[in-house]
């Protein structure tokens, strides 16, 4: 059984859409698949067309003494969903102790049975919720736009990562970024993702999720992109997404293999602070818009595109009397 889960420290880069759309996709390919809404705003429950549950009918159970409590587990047409609940916030004050990371691994572990991936969705903030969600998983996925503050807030968390999996859980085996909402259009996007992959090299995912109008109308009333429309960029870009996470992590095996990519190319530092990353994208004089790296996945040099700049408008307020 593969406990993966997605996460992004920074919001709107479609972790909550990658996790309906993935389990969908990879129920698809005839998997058994659990998600567990970890979040306590509950976006994921809400989208798939739930009522607020009651809190012992909620992912609240995995912090329960009592492990060997059934799971809230509903049953919807993708995949089964254990929701989450607004109680989960009040018990988060309650999730002080160190070893309060292990609620979600010891539960899992024990009463979690009869599935070939368990999904986790997380908030979009360092919680005992997300810390629990790492320290249970096999294998995380961070879904990053490709603009500039989803790039930082996605290799934020993947210092987070990197550390859970040094100090509370060796057995996580791949850490991957997959580029969410791209627009081939925008320049932007293009040398984001240049940066990303020649920062990264192989844990960035080959596949992409592009812009696709279906994905942000399909997901209400426990519908996903395949019901709305499998012939479209969304269904076809998450359907990749699940092919390729299934060769990597092995799903057909008995075991995961040992990441090999889960390091940056040019080290575990940031090559250069985002703060310094300005000329490439505002230079209006440089004749060639290509990100400046040195050949080969070994980079030291690459460095963030800057935020596009804002123009001056060109509306003048005027007074309340001028007429003309």
């Amino acid at each position: 059984m593969l406990i993966l889960t997605v996460c992004n420290h920074k919001g709107g880069t479609g972790k909550t859409t990658t996790s309906i759309n993935l389990s969908a996709a990879l129920a698809l390919s005839g998997k058994r698949v659990l998600v567990i809404d970890l979040d306590p705003q509950g976006f994921l429950t809400r989208m798939m067309g739930l009522t607020e549950p009651a809190p012992e009918a909620s992912s609240l159970v995995l912090f329960k003494q009592d492990t060997d409590a059934r799971p809230a587990i509903q049953e919807l047409p993708a995949f089964d969903l254990i929701p989450s609940s607004p109680a989960l916030s009040a018990m988060m004050r309650k999730l002080t102790k160190p070893t309060d990371v292990l609620w979600a691994k010891e539960y899992i572990q024990k009463a979690i049975t009869g599935y070939d991936v368990v999904l986790i969705d997380t908030a979009a903030a360092v919680t005992v919720y997300s810390l629990n969600a790492l320290v249970a998983s096999d294998a995380v996925l961070i879904p990053v736009a490709p603009e500039y503050q989803p790039v930082v807030g996605a290799e934020q968390t993947f210092q987070t990562v990197t550390m859970v999996r040094k100090r509370l859980n060796p057995g996580l085996k791949a850490q991957r970024f997959l580029f969410t909402m791209v627009d081939g259009r925008k320049k932007n996007h293009r040398l984001y993702r240049e940066y990303m992959r020649g920062k990264y090299d192989a844990t960035v995912m080959s596949s992409i999720v592009r812009t696709c109008t279906t994905l942000s109308v399909s997901a209400r009333n426990g519908t996903t992109v395949f019901d709305a429309d499998p012939m479209a960029r969304g269904a076809i870009d998450y359907a990749n997404v699940a092919d390729e996470l299934i060769r990597l992590v092995g799903l057909d095996q008995t075991d995961l293999a040992p990441d090999s990519a889960h390091q940056p190319a040019g080290g575990e530092e940031m090559a250069v602070p985002p703060e310094t990353i300005q000329a490439e994208a505002s230079s209006e004089s440089s004749a060639s818009p290509e990100l400046k790296t040195s050949p080969g996945p070994n980079t030291e040099s690459a460095s963030l595109p800057e935020k596009e700049p804002v123009r001056e408008s060109f509306f003048r307020p005027r007074g309340p009397f001028h007429t003309s």
